[in-house]
């Protein structure tokens, strides 16, 4: 008969043995104090339990997920759908818009703005092309022709409906607007706007004579020191500009009126 060899250890001692030779991913931490992270892989029964209440949400649910999944993918294609459809229209508006510009330049005005009956107008093209770069680009031109209509407060509302990044044609805009208000006899939202249209990306071309059209409005508007300020600023922020020697001049004649 064979005989088991001796290791001098009881059954006890090799259980205890085997508890502590449990492995812990973690080389770090004993034996002894190691719990698993993720229970769900250590014991096949549960995670079988989970599965099936996760088929079960699924079954009870499917309604309402299908539903929210819908409203994604709607809105996933209505987006693209709009930015398609968007593009078209301003491609669309800016053929409208070629030949009212081109009454526009000759100075008919008044083909520019109604269309020529085969055309349409910088009216509907600003109207019909809202929202896209044509609409807004009808808006600056129908803007200019009514302020050069005399029509003031149409020139502001098309003006006010217009904006750009570019540095010059949006502080032109603003210009526009003073010179509008101006007309209206308003001369400090006038000069309110010159000041803007100084102030956006301020350049010695184009600022000095936006800050002179200030001052001039500030003096109508009696801010005499208002005025002032506007003729300061040229002097000192642009001594070199043609408007410097009309500044100093004037700038007498406004701290006079300020009691200075």
């Amino acid at each position: 008969m064979s005989k088991i060899p001796f290791t001098g250890k009881s059954q006890q001692a090799r259980q205890q043995q085997t508890q502590r030779v449990v492995t812990s991913t973690d080389p770090l931490q004993p034996a002894e104090a190691y719990n698993p992270e993720h229970p769900l892989l250590e014991d096949p029964d549960a995670l079988a339990v989970r599965l099936a209440n996760s088929e079960d949400f699924l079954r009870r649910n499917k309604s309402v997920l299908l539903g929210l999944l819908a409203v994604v993918v709607l809105a996933v294609a209505g987006g693209i759908g709009y930015y398609l459809w968007r593009g078209s229209q301003d491609s669309k508006g800016q053929a409208a818009l070629f030949p009212a510009v081109n009454y526009w330049e000759a100075d008919s005005l008044q083909k520019a703005m109604k269309g020529d009956g085969r055309n349409l107008g910088l009216e509907r093209v600003a109207s019909e092309y809202s929202g896209t770069a044509a609409g807004n680009l009808a808006n600056f031109y129908a803007g200019v022709a009514s302020l050069k209509q005399g029509q003031y407060k149409q020139a502001i509302d098309y003006l006010e409906d217009f904006s750009s990044d570019d540095y010059l044609v949006q502080a032109r805009a603003y210009s526009l607007l003073g010179d509008a208000h101006l007309e209206l006899n308003q001369p400090k939202e006038a000069a309110d706007f010159y000041n803007k249209a100084a102030n956006y990306n301020a350049n010695e071309y184009f600022s000095p004579g936006y800050l002179l059209k200030e001052a001039t409005a500030r003096e109508l508007a009696k801010d005499n020191d208002g005025a002032v300020a506007a003729y300061n600023k040229i002097l000192t922020d642009y001594p070199a500009s043609a408007e410097a020697t009309e500044a100093k001049q004037y700038k007498a004649r406004a701290e006079a009126l300020a009691g200075k």
